[in-house]
């Protein structure tokens, strides 16, 4: 259902696309009620008309609602108008995190302070037992000021088909909103990086599959690279499932702490692997207070404010909004 500026949508007027995709449409709207900048999702037709799929929605909707956290987007509610039903969700400005990593990579001192907020939010979902099963770079938003917000967080599960599960078939019909940019194929081998082995496999999800995802973020932040790669999907997910990441790309100077701890994030067996994400806040606050780090922590945060500051710019709002992510 593809909306025009000045379209309204209940008492939400459209004022941009944001992107498009197997979730549905995203769009900038005004709130006509609280005069506020809202963007709107509408679901896809597929979820729309079926009641079962729509309900299971809307109790994720209301319980992702009901979850508080400064570093996850907030959900605002559900509109129904006509044949469409819309998510609400906060507008958050400023590029995604795979925009900022596109720019360069991002420097030990600048990358802890974001992958704790990412912990964070992580850890505060998994209290209320959500899982978010879509963790990537282009789900994550960072503001200008340095704030990160993760979205959509659940959302994935909520929309798949009954009985639906992570195999190779359905890696193809990610939930991801892509921007105009962003090629299908990108869409999908963005997808696949980032699965756990076990979500690979078809196999269920619990926890440990975003500590994972946590993981190749935080590993990606630092490098620049994915640590599992391929030309296709199943070549992508044969690397999640017999690969190890190079480590030796790894910066040199990267805390023994922190380097640990991607790698407990990366373990293929989520036996052996980190079980809870307040674990890996705990040692990246340890590394921030500087008792396992060379480098001052704050030394190079400037250069990504910069980044984002620019990135914030009027003249740019355009091209890093249209990068929202699920």
């Amino acid at each position: 259902m593809a909306l025009t500026p000045g379209t309204r949508f209940g008492p939400y007027e459209i004022t941009a696309p944001i992107g498009a995709g197997g979730m549905g449409e995203v769009y900038r709207a005004t709130d006509t009620n609280l005069k506020r900048a809202v963007a709107i999702k509408v679901l896809p037709v597929s979820v729309a008309s079926d009641s079962e799929r729509l309900a299971r929605f809307q109790r994720e909707a209301e319980l992702l609602a009901a979850l508080n956290h400064p570093n996850i987007a907030s959900i605002y509610g559900l509109e129904k108008s006509g044949p469409a039903t819309a998510l609400v969700m906060e507008l958050v400005e400023g590029p995604t995190l795979a925009e900022v990593i596109a720019w360069d990579t991002i420097p030990i001192a600048d990358a802890l302070p974001l992958a704790r907020q990412i912990a964070e939010a992580l850890d505060a979902a998994h209290g209320q037992g959500i899982i978010h099963r879509d963790l990537k770079p282009a789900n994550i938003k960072v503001r200008a000021d340095g704030t990160l917000k993760v979205l959509d967080f659940g959302l994935a599960k909520a929309l798949a088909p009954d009985g639906a599960s992570a195999t190779a078939d359905t890696l193809t019909q990610s939930p991801t909103i892509t921007s105009p940019a962003m090629t299908r194929a990108g869409m999908i081998l963005g997808t696949a990086a980032y699965m756990s082995p076990e979500q690979a496999k078809g196999r269920a999800v619990d926890k440990r599959s975003d500590v994972w995802a946590f993981g190749v973020v935080f590993y990606e932040m630092l490098t620049g690279q994915r640590p599992f790669k391929g030309d296709d999907v199943p070549e992508t997910l044969a690397s999640v499932l017999t690969r190890q990441p190079d480590w030796t790309m790894l910066p040199a100077a990267i805390p023994p702490l922190i380097l640990r701890l991607i790698r407990r994030c990366l373990e293929k067996d989520r036996t052996r692997r980190l079980a809870d994400m307040a674990d890996a806040r705990l040692d990246i606050e340890d590394a921030l207070s500087g008792s396992d780090m060379d480098t001052p922590a704050g030394r190079s945060v400037p250069r990504t404010r910069e980044r984002l500051a620019w990135a914030a710019s009027p003249l740019l709002v355009g091209l890093t909004a249209a990068a929202m992510a699920t």
